[in-house]
């Protein structure tokens, strides 16, 4: 980002009248508004605040900032599917700014170094139980223990993750990233206890002495679909697939397989079985690219590593290795409508990426505990279940099913079980006015591109699983961190000190911003007028 002058001023006319004291019609005042970025974070980062750490070259202090809010960020980095940057307002004067990228560079400079998270513990802490250690989970456990409570984790598989080691392939995830935020997490005192599933709950809450338990199961079961079959080839479902691919018993797939389903994990299917070395991924969706509920770069990387995708298609059928599918068109209302005519396509099996379901069936014993028609279950406000002292989120909550708001759901149900924990209740402090783009004047702002993230060569990535989207370097990043536009908060750009025509601006030192002298200020407003970030307000003058 391009700076101007410090002392830019504009030409004023002062042969009007000045008003000043009790004459003022209006005062200027500064404020604090809500950016756009972090109203739009599941995980409630405060990613103003770091970026402007990071821009700074502050990288510790910014992780540190970053940590407060989520402990996962160099899995963040590469797994979000960033809303905060769908709502960036830079993307209205160039592009957004990449930030992911940056929590990414973070994150990863933060395990290449060995931080540790800095923080004191609360007092008064009690007993916590969390079943299941995926993000939701190990989120939940990481902002308990910060707020001083003991946390033990239950989970049923054989290692800590859940569906971001079983379920996110290693070329968007590394193994080595994902496990080294979690063992930052278990050295701030987090027991986590593998292989253990839970069955009674209740009993294990007892047994255990633990004051709450917090539930947070993923999505592992894959809905399923009746298709008429005469003698149908072999069949599997995704998320088998994909965590039998990751514990290492690579299924035979044979030499085309297709895959039903439009969403992330059909792309991920697709992608891996082009990595096992089948000639031929199909992918078979009932609705248009439009409607996809993949990510469109998922789709993207998918066609590059050959991917085959056959939208608005549905199968009817399945004889043996020959797929009888119906063409679709989009009706008025945007739904596939059946046209009628038919298709052949040929594969040797068949993965079933249709969705995911939670298994809640160990919670049907539990007194007050309530489910909804997809056995999702039901929670209050505060994340609680009708049985007092036990919470759920993540996937077991009507909710998108994604890690980031997995995150944010076991940060906020710690905040809420930790008031409950303490006879208390739990309020976010109320939110400050959006600074939307319309607020901006960007006067002080040039432009100034993205700087993209490199990828491996796509000719390349099907020979394995090396991670394709790769991370900035220190430059780049601190480049990225600069394109930030402070949207609503002051970073003391001296715009409005050095427009002011009454020297009525007082400068209080590096990071202390300014204050108004309102014996000399006339309430003109080119303060307000240069502000580039919507950092001043002009409000009337009480009468």
């Amino acid at each position: 980002m391009t700076r101007k002058p410090s002392d830019m001023t504009r030409s004023l006319d002062l042969t009007h009248e000045k008003r000043t004291g009790p004459q003022r019609m209006q005062r200027p005042v500064y404020v604090d508004l809500l950016p756009p970025c972090n109203h739009a974070c599941p995980a409630g980062e405060n990613i103003q605040g770091w970026l402007a750490l990071a821009q700074d070259g502050k990288f510790k202090q910014a992780w540190q900032l970053l940590m407060r809010d989520n402990p996962l960020p160099a899995v963040h980095g590469r797994v979000c599917y960033h809303p905060c940057e769908d709502s960036c307002n830079r993307r209205q004067l160039d592009d957004t700014v990449s930030i992911h990228a940056v929590e990414r560079f973070l994150g990863d400079r933060a395990n290449e170094r060995g931080w540790q998270v800095e923080f004191k513990a609360e007092t008064g802490g009690k007993r916590v139980l969390v079943v299941g250690a995926g993000p939701s989970g190990l989120s939940a456990a990481y902002h308990l223990t910060r707020l001083g409570h003991r946390v033990e984790i239950r989970e049923a598989g054989p290692v800590a993750g859940g569906m971001m080691h079983f379920g996110i392939p290693a070329y968007r995830l590394p193994r080595a990233d994902l496990e080294a935020d979690i063992r930052r997490i278990e050295a701030m005192g987090v027991t986590i206890v593998l292989n253990h599933k839970v069955e009674d709950l209740v009993a294990e809450k007892e047994q255990g002495g633990f004051d709450a338990v917090f539930v947070a199961v993923g999505a592992h079961l894959s809905k399923r679909i009746d298709i008429p079959a005469r003698d149908a080839g072999r069949m599997l479902d995704a998320v088998s697939f994909l965590h039998d691919v990751e514990a290492g018993a690579v299924p035979k797939l044979g030499r085309r397989v297709a895959i039903y389903g439009g969403g992330n994990t059909a792309m991920d299917a697709a992608r891996v079985a082009r990595r096992l070395g089948v000639d031929e991924a199909l992918i078979i969706y009932r609705r248009d690219r439009e409607h996809m509920p993949a990510h469109p770069f998922e789709a993207d990387e998918a066609i590059e590593e050959g991917v085959k995708i056959h939208w608005l298609r549905t199968i009817r059928e399945i004889d043996q290795t020959t797929f009888t599918v119906e063409v679709m068109e989009v009706g008025e209302d945007g739904r596939p409508q059946p046209t009628g005519k038919l298709e052949t396509l040929e594969a040797d099996s068949l993965i079933l990426a249709l969705g995911q379901n939670v298994d809640t069936d160990f919670l049907q014993r539990v007194p007050g505990i309530e489910f909804k028609n997809d056995g999702t279950v039901i929670v209050d406000d505060h994340m609680m279940t009708g049985q007092p002292g036990v919470f759920a989120g993540g996937d077991m909550v009507p909710s998108e099913r994604t890690v980031t708001v997995a995150v944010g759901h076991g940060k906020k149900a710690a905040r809420h079980i930790d008031a409950w924990l303490r006879a208390e209740v739990y309020a976010p402090a109320p939110k400050h006015q959006l600074a939307s783009f319309d607020k901006l004047h960007l006067w002080y702002f040039t432009d100034a591109a993205q700087r993209p993230q490199d990828h491996l060569d796509s000719r390349t990535r099907t020979g394995g699983f090396e991670e394709v989207v790769k991370g900035l370097k220190k430059k780049a990043a601190l480049y990225e961190a600069k394109r930030c536009l402070s949207c609503g908060n002051c970073f003391e750009c001296d715009g409005c000190y050095g427009a002011c025509p009454e020297r009525a601006i007082i400068k209080l030192g590096k990071g202390k911003r300014y204050r108004y002298n309102y014996d000399l200020c006339t309430g003109c407003a080119i303060c307000f007028e240069q502000c580039p970030c919507h950092a001043i307000e002009m409000i009337p003058e009480p009468k």
